[in-house]
């Protein structure tokens, strides 16, 4: 249901199941947390969300989303990808749609290709989808095109999310592998704690990061660079 490879730096995490067009379900939802997990804990200093085949991912698997149990592992999966202290990128090959635009949400940069689209029709089948969602898509899109996706089941294409700041560039796969490579070589204590503050981490938490940073070899790393004239080497510590 879900492969994990590295190149280097980065692990890529592909959704597997392109006879559901890559629905989530509960075992997939368990996989890509544990997964995601597992890759920071083996020094991964970027992640990349993908789907196999012309899916991004088709949503949740209406087959057997109506327990509490999935729920619990669908925004568990969700908002423990927010809180992991690395940079995740979605590669959204095709229509996100659903937990598909969640999950999309969840990473914190999206790279489109031409077939990507985004929905979270709800309106349309009586669900609903949590606050963060919802107040995470107004922050990210902006809140007239949130209301019309919300209150109107509208869709937002490839060109109109590019536009708005749902996706930062157009590209494949390949692109958001290459824009990964280029973040994994940025201080890991930094993104780690600019994720922490854009997504409204705890003050405590905030102040530890803060202080990290600056108190850090890597700070000195940079020092060191620039008078030498060569690139930094960050070791996240």
């Amino acid at each position: 249901m879900l492969a994990t490879t590295r190149h280097g730096a980065v692990a890529v995490l592909e959704l597997q199941r392109p006879e559901r067009r890559n629905a989530l379900d509960l075992t997939l939802c368990r996989e890509i947390d544990a997964a995601a997990r597992a890759a920071v804990q083996d020094g991964a200093r970027v992640l990349v969300v993908t789907g196999q085949g012309s899916s991004f991912c088709s949503g949740a698997d209406l087959t057997g989303v109506y327990g509490d149990e999935f729920l619990q592992a669908l925004y568990g999966m969700l908002h423990g990808l927010t809180r992991l202290p690395v940079p995740i990128i979605a590669a959204v090959n095709g229509p996100a749609i659903g937990a598909g635009t969640q999950l999309a949400l969840a990473c914190d940069l999206r790279v489109a290709d031409e077939s990507a689209k985004f929905a979270v029709p709800t309106a349309r089948n009586g669900m609903a989808v949590d606050a963060w969602t919802i107040r995470t898509l107004a922050a990210v899109a902006g809140h007239g095109r949130a209301r019309r996706v919300m209150l109107a089941a509208a869709t937002i294409e490839r060109d109109e999310a590019l536009a708005c700041g749902l996706a930062d560039r157009p590209g494949t796969l390949d692109d958001a592998l290459a824009w990964a490579q280029e973040l994994a070589a940025l201080a890991p204590l930094t993104l780690a704690h600019n994720k922490l503050v854009l997504n409204g981490g705890e003050d405590d938490a905030v102040d530890a990061t803060f202080a990290a940073c600056w108190a850090s070899d890597d700070v000195r790393e940079a020092a060191a660079a620039r008078s030498e004239k060569r690139a930094p080497v960050f070791a996240g510590r």
